[in-house]
């Protein structure tokens, strides 16, 4: 799972996963996925080298880690929305 910013007609680049980071509204996504495939697996697509990180283009461990911490709280939240 990736948000992207749209930049033109087959032009983007990669965001990190808050929606307002880039053109996609990752809660509405979240929200699709929850109502119609609640059993899924999801993992954050690749993550930029942050803090210094050291290792392969595209697998940050530090943002991975945020975005699927990022992800997690939306499901809880959908989950407990859904729940009361």
């Amino acid at each position: 799972m990736r948000n992207v910013k749209y930049l033109g007609r087959r032009k983007f680049r990669e965001a990190a996963h808050l929606s307002s980071d880039g053109s996609l509204d990752m809660y509405e996504i979240m929200k699709a996925i929850y109502e119609t495939t609640p059993e899924t697996y999801i993992r954050p697509d690749h993550g930029r080298m942050i803090w210094d990180e050291k290792g392969r283009p595209g697998y940050g461990l530090y943002d991975r880690a945020l975005g699927i911490a990022y992800l997690n709280g939306l499901w809880e939240a959908l989950d407990k929305g859904q729940k009361r």
